[in-house]
């Protein structure tokens, strides 16, 4: 299955390792430090110019070449939809069992 983070892109869920409210991320020093430095290191990709509701954190593992190791490449999207909503769409709240 795949998940719409807006604009024109699209992931597979199975990628995805975390979805996060920018609130959430804005409270924190840690976390405005990890975002800065993530940016910085050319990890982050900005889905649309709008401000971002929610980031996307993602892990891929890309195989590499004949005899090669495989490589794991990691993205963080920001996205202008609510992380209730994409959490929603990738099914992620009905999975959780309290």
């Amino acid at each position: 299955m795949f998940l719409h983070l807006g604009g024109d892109m699209v992931i597979p869920i199975s990628d995805i390792v975390s979805i996060i409210d920018m609130g959430t991320v804005a409270k924190s020093k840690d976390n405005k430090e990890f975002f800065r430095i993530a940016e910085e290191e050319g990890f982050v990709c900005r889905i649309t110019a709008e401000v971002p509701k929610s980031c996307v954190i993602t892990e891929r593992i890309e195989a590499g070449k004949k005899g090669e190791k495989h490589t794991v490449k990691s993205v963080i999207y920001y996205s202008p939809i609510s992380s209730t909503t994409l959490q929603k769409r990738a099914g992620f709240i009905d999975e959780i069992h309290i």
